[in-house]
């Protein structure tokens, strides 16, 4: 399995930005999405946003859709996501992780996921 690291969580007021980064090691990631998911207190994790290594197609969460951007960085095996316009809503601890599988579409089933970051926290004051 791949070993990933999050971070760049922080507080910030409604209307900013933060960038989250995810530092991934272990093995090549070509037959891997790379998801960002986000867990709020007394909630279900959610996916919030998806990514296929070798090609970058990526997908989003409606809820986050026009603001949030993943993108990665071949050079360092780093994931991101920028995150634009936040919103108090947004509020959650934010994990990294990677499911192996085919690249022609994104994975979004959480189940589908063997590789899991510790979590960084997000939070926005109204």
């Amino acid at each position: 399995q791949v070993q990933l690291v999050e971070s760049g969580g922080g507080l910030v007021q409604a209307g900013g930005s933060l960038r989250l980064s995810c530092a991934a090691s272990g093995r090549s990631f070509s037959s891997y999405t790379m998801g960002w998911f986000r867990q709020a207190p007394g909630k279900e994790r959610q996916f919030v946003a998806g990514m296929t290594w070798s090609v970058g197609r990526a997908n989003y969460a409606d809820s986050v859709k026009g603001r949030f951007t993943i993108s990665r960085d071949n050079a360092t095996n780093t994931v991101y996501l920028q995150m634009n316009n936040l919103k108090p809503e947004d509020t959650a601890v934010y994990y990294c992780a990677a499911s192996p599988g085919p690249q022609s579409i994104v994975v979004v089933t959480i189940s589908r996921y063997n590789s899991w970051g510790q979590g960084t926290q997000v939070t926005v004051s109204s």
